[in-house]
C-alpha cells in the first residue's frame, strides 16, 4: 500500500503518492485569488477585464464617452438648423442666383448714386477718409465700377486700378462657379497658388500706402 503522508518521505522516494499538478491548488490562507484571464464564453468579457473591452469598443472607452482630446459635438441652434434645412432642400441654381442678385445690387447701386457726381462726405462715405482725410485700400472702388460699367476703363483705372485689373479674374471665377453649381458645367479651372494671392495682397498694401503719400507721382493716385 502506498502511503499518502506527503510528510512521511522526499519527492521520487518510494512510499509517497505525486500529486497531479494540473489540478488546482489550495491558495495560503489570506491569499487573495488572481482573476482568471482564460477564454471566456462567446460574447461575455472575460474576468478581470473591464466591460468597454468585451462590448465590441476597439478603443475600450465605455459607452457614450468621448475618447480623449476629441471634441463634443454642440448641439446646432434653431436658427442653424433653419438654414441647414432650408440649404438641403433648395435647388442646386438657388446659391448662384442669390449670389446673381448681390452682384445686381451692387452695380445697380453704382449706376443710380453716380459716385463720380455725389460729395465727397456724401452717405454711405468711406469712414477712415471722412475722419482722417485719407483713402482706404477700397477708396475709388464704386467709382471704378461704374466707369467699367460705361465702358471708360482708363477713367476706372485711374480711380482704383487694382480694381480693373482683378475684375476679369473675379468675373471668370464667379462665371465658373455658377455654371457648374446650376448647370453642371466643367469649364477649366482657375488655378491660383497661395504665392498669387499673397503678392496680390502686399501689392495691395503698398498701392493703399502710396496713394496717401503727398509727393508727386504719387499724388496722382489721390482719389
Amino acid at each position: 500500500m502506498t502511503s499518502v503522508d506527503g510528510s512521511a518521505g522526499q519527492p521520487g522516494q518510494p512510499g509517497q503518492q505525486v500529486s497531479d499538478t494540473s489540478a488546482p491548488q489550495a491558495a495560503p490562507p489570506g491569499a487573495v485569488a488572481a482573476p482568471h484571464l482564460g477564454a471566456a464564453p462567446h460574447g461575455e468579457p472575460r474576468d478581470g477585464e473591464s466591460a468597454a473591452h468585451g462590448d465590441g469598443n476597439p478603443h475600450g472607452h465605455a459607452e457614450g464617452a468621448w475618447p480623449p482630446g476629441a471634441y463634443q459635438q454642440v448641439e446646432p441652434d434653431r436658427l442653424t438648423r433653419f438654414v441647414l434645412r432650408v440649404h438641403a432642400r433648395s435647388p442646386r441654381w438657388a446659391a448662384p442666383l442669390a449670389a446673381l442678385g448681390c452682384v445686381g445690387i451692387g452695380m445697380a447701386y453704382a449706376l443710380v448714386s453716380d459716385p463720380t457726381r455725389s460729395d465727397p462726405d456724401a452717405a454711405p462715405s468711406c469712414l477712415l477718409k471722412l475722419t482722417t482725410g485719407l483713402d482706404c485700400p477700397g477708396c475709388g472702388g464704386t467709382r471704378a465700377l461704374w466707369y467699367v460699367l460705361h465702358g471708360d476703363l482708363p477713367a476706372a483705372g485711374r480711380h482704383h486700378f487694382l480694381f480693373v485689373f482683378a475684375l476679369p479674374f473675379l468675373a471668370y471665377l464667379f462665371v465658373a462657379w455658377a455654371g457648374k453649381q446650376a448647370f453642371g458645367w466643367r469649364l477649366p479651372e482657375l488655378r491660383i497658388s497661395s504665392p498669387v494671392i499673397a503678392g496680390f495682397l502686399a501689392v495691395w498694401l503698398a498701392f493703399s500706402v502710396a496713394r496717401n503719400l503727398p509727393w508727386a507721382p504719387f499724388t496722382a493716385l489721390y482719389v
